[in-house]
């Protein structure tokens, strides 16, 4: 494409009034001007062809197009941007050269740079000592020409910084990385004039006319230079992240190690014609032969064996942890403060009022008081938290639980371990994408990174400290997770038989986002089988040779589950995987490229190109946890394998709330809208089976335009167990359009009948908290709970306004007419009998008393006891 920049008579005249040497800003408009060799600058045109870039001056990407059709607004003016300057060197000097056409770049040879990296990292992992690893980078030539004071100003920052060994080793291995432009100007530049030549020449000289723009001071004298202001607070960030990246993935080799693995797996991708099936597909150790469907334990055909299993998992609730990674970014929910307008991560998203993080913690704690209720005995679960830096997820996360006081849980029970953040790379030569200056765009490396960090932070030493064998792990964003037994029942097999890895799955919807488990059948180069569950992610079913589509013998069948990331995980078998100093601790890297990288540049310009960054998955460390054989028979492999699959209805094991659903979008598929109707239907499910006649829920497009059928939002601790659950209801009927919100574990239903709104809030729900010697607040369950018990009871009212544009259901923020509100302080109780309730009520009882609600003459009476 060719693209056109043009200096006004009055641009080159503003420059011909100074002139400094031969290397001075009027020698270039001349020279260029007076080129005979296929001038670049004639007749006040300056034609640019070359590959597509981001940015016009700073930003070292793919794309100026976007760019250039804004600023280049007119034939006749080239229209500047007003901004601060990012550089401190005091002078500009540019060749004066003519600066002819470039040739079209040649396509970037994956295989030589993999090759050159790999042979620096293999002499740096010879080296003991940091300083011999300086020695080997100083050696590298790409490094020796960029740190030539006499080539490159950049030397001189680093005197004026004063940075030390280390942090100069890691700017080394960015250079030696091939990522020099990373740096701001200085990276550009080398490029321009070395490397890339035939690429960057005329960005070269775009980049020297930038500088003229920018009006940089001129002076030299060779001195130090020293980075102000947000050039100087940007580096150091730098510094920071890279230090994190070369010492989290020390096993791959830092950051070159890195770079060599994004490369490969980009070359993977983007060979011509190549499609890696898993018949062929081989490594130093093994063969894979073979996927098969795996056997599972379906939870919903074998219900006794399900209801054992989950007692299994209620008695082994003492020797679990439960791991959250919440490190993601969740870029399609598009969360957003509605007060200062700041991206949040997903568990501050408020869902059906409440944030999602204090979802999962209350369902942690239904299962804690259901122990209680049974065993007589406190018992609480000590967390792991995963966050990271990205959109302030870790202050966010942090701040919640302290304002939320750790959830009456006490700090010690938590703890939070940030993962890093790594650089995302273009798709097409891997080059690390930057928005200005010092600045790569970097995001989360997957919830894969949770082992190796663990291990790294001493999360798994924290659980044997508190006495755990086993976690469950959940993503925040699945809300119906830890549905009836699915969570309890998959712990309660993983700790009864001492199993290494548990998944909970389910049915995969066709076209689905989702990866499948399978069961691996492999053969290893002595001769030996070796049998484990694992996962393919969605991400890679083209480069595995696996399509989706109509049933057909290549296609994915439902006899394929769905991987849900729930997790069941023996501790110290993962700590053994995390420890190791290989790329077996970071299980399941992927670079997914399918989708494209925004940001917005320097300039404030949003820009979008294809690249991805390296991401692991955390359910793939099933890879190492294989099962071995001295021959082939995976159909009687079933119930000795160290891995397992429980199986159970979708809308029991997942419903995500991860994306914003558009307007008018006909797809509900892992929305908070979509979610919010599988969690009506598993309502539906539990009430129906309890006598109580209501409205089933119907497909999702019959509420493409509407809200659901209606409002049911009951506290996990009235179970979590649908057969504890349905002890509580009995006989009545729901209307379509009422709303039941019960925020209560003490509860009687009997015979009720609502068309309307019924609320009903305790302050105890399941306990109340007492501070500890260290003056925490603790939450002692079945501590002064408050009690409801509603007995042949009509309540009639108004309700939900229906029709109201402001309603939004998933975070129940909904606009009423009437309701029947029941709001019961401390220990406080609230009894209703043989009665009619009708019209707009709230009965609010103070801590210690009893208020009864009966039939008078004209309506109802109420007494407090």
């Amino acid at each position: 494409m060719l693209q056109h920049l043009v200096l006004s008579p009055s641009f080159v005249q503003r420059f011909t009034t100074k002139t400094h040497t031969s290397h001075t800003k009027v020698q270039l408009c001349a020279s260029m001007a007076r080129a005979n060799t296929t001038p670049v600058l004639k007749n006040n045109l300056f034609t640019l062809n070359s590959k597509p870039s981001n940015s016009l001056f700073f930003s070292h990407n793919k794309s100026l197009s976007a760019f250039s059709s804004s600023i280049f607004s007119s034939a006749t003016q080239l229209h500047l941007h007003s901004k601060p300057s990012y550089s401190c060197i005091r002078i500009t000097r540019v060749s004066t050269a003519p600066v002819e056409y470039a040739p079209p770049a040649p396509e970037f040879n994956f295989q030589n740079e993999i090759a050159r990296l790999k042979s620096l990292k293999s002499k740096l992992d010879d080296c003991k000592t940091l300083k011999e690893k300086m020695n080997v980078m100083e050696s590298d030539s790409r490094v020796k020409s960029f740190f030539d004071s006499r080539r490159n100003h950049f030397a001189r920052v680093v005197e004026g910084e004063n940075l030390n060994e280390n942090e100069f080793y890691l700017l080394n291995c960015v250079v030696a990385a091939g990522q020099g432009h990373v740096l701001g100007e200085f990276g550009r530049k080398l490029e321009g004039a070395e490397f890339d030549s035939a690429r960057n020449s005329v960005k070269g000289a775009l980049y020297a006319l930038a500088e003229m723009i920018e009006t940089w001071d001129v002076s030299d004298g060779g001195k130090r230079v020293e980075l102000k202001g947000e050039e100087k607070r940007a580096l150091r960030s730098l510094l920071k992240t890279l230090g994190e990246v070369e010492q989290f993935y020390d096993c791959l080799g830092g950051i070159i190690g890195y770079q060599i693995t994004v490369l490969e797996l980009l070359a993977q991708s983007t060979s011509e014609g190549q499609t890696i099936n898993w018949f062929e597909q081989k490594s130093s150790k093994y063969q894979i032969i073979d996927i098969h469907p795996p056997n599972v334990l379906d939870l919903s055909e074998d219900v006794e064996y399900a209801s054992q299993a989950a007692i299994w998992g209620i008695e082994g609730l003492p020797d679990l942890g439960e791991i959250c990674p919440l490190g993601g970014s969740a870029d399609r929910l598009g969360l957003v403060d509605p007060e200062t307008g700041e991206c949040l991560p997903a568990a501050m998203l408020p869902y059906c009022g409440r944030t999602l993080l204090e979802g999962l913690i209350r369902d942690l704690q239904a299962r804690e008081f259901l122990y209680f209720k049974l065993y007589g005995k406190q018992c609480i679960t000590p967390v792991a938290i995963m966050t990271s830096s990205a959109k302030n997820n870790h202050w966010h996360i942090t701040s919640l639980c302290e304002r939320l006081e750790w959830f009456g849980r006490g700090r010690s029970r938590f703890l939070l371990f940030e993962q890093p953040l790594v650089p995302a790379v273009s798709a097409e030569d891997g080059e690390w994408v930057v928005t200005r200056p010092y600045v790569p765009l970097c995001k989360p490396g997957g919830h894969g990174v949770i082992w190796k960090l663990a291990y790294d932070k001493g999360v798994f030493k924290w659980f044997h400290d508190h006495g755990r064998k086993g976690a469950t792990v959940r993503q925040v964003s699945n809300v119906v997770a830890a549905t009836d037994m699915t969570l309890l029942a998959l712990a309660g097999i993983g700790l009864r038989h001492r199993k290494k890895l548990g998944f909970a799955s389910c049915q995969r919807n066709p076209g689905a986002t989702e990866g499948i488990n399978v069961l691996l059948e492999k053969k290893n180069l002595d001769g030996k089988w070796a049998y484990g569950l694992s996962c393919i992610e969605y991400t890679e079913f083209d480069k595995f040779g696996i399509t989706v589509g109509p049933p057909s013998p290549n296609s994915l069948q439902a006899e394929f589950p769905a991987n849900t990331n729930i997790l069941y995980v023996d501790l110290p078998s993962a700590e053994l995987i995390a420890s190791s100093k290989d790329a077996r601790s970071l299980p399941g890297m992927v670079l997914n490229v399918k989708k494209p990288i925004t940001f917005v540049d320097e300039f404030g310009m949003k820009q979008s190109i294809s690249g991805g960054r390296l991401e692991c998955t955390m359910q793939n460390i099933a890879d190492n946890f294989t099962n071995m054989y001295p021959s082939r028979l995976y159909k009687d492999v079933k119930d000795e394998l160290d891995t397992f699959i429980v199986y159970n209805e979708r809308r029991k094991v997942t419903s995500s709330a991860k994306k914003k659903r558009k307007h008018a979008d006909k797809s509900f598929h892992q929305t908070p809208d979509g979610s919010l109707l599988d969690i009506m239907r598993n309502a539906y499910d539990l009430l129906s089976h309890c006598g109580i006649k209501m409205p089933k829920v119907e497909g999702n497009e019959k509420y493409v335009n509407s809200g659901p059928p209606y409002l049911i939002l009951l506290h996990p601790a009235l179970g979590p167990l649908w057969e504890v659950t349905r002890q509580k209801f009995h006989g009545g009927s729901i209307s379509t359009g009422s709303e039941l919100q019960i925020e209560i574990s003490e509860f009687l239903w009997r015979d009720v009948q609502l068309d309307g709104s019924l609320i009903i809030l305790a302050e105890n729900v399941i306990g109340s908290t007492i501070n500890d010697e260290r003056g925490e607040p603790i939450l002692q369950y079945g501590r002064r709970c408050a009690r409801c018990k509603l007995q042949n009871v009509r309540v009639l009212n108004d309700g939900i306004n229906w029709n109201s544009r402001d309603n939004l259901y998933w975070k129940h923020d909904v606009q009423r007419f009437e309701a029947l509100k029941v709001i019961l302080h401390g220990n406080a109780e609230f009894e209703a009998t043989n009665v009619v309730i009708q019209g707009n009520h709230v009965f609010e009882v103070p801590d210690g008393y009893t208020l009864k609600i009966t039939a008078g003459n004209s309506g109802f009476l109420s007494y407090i006891i």
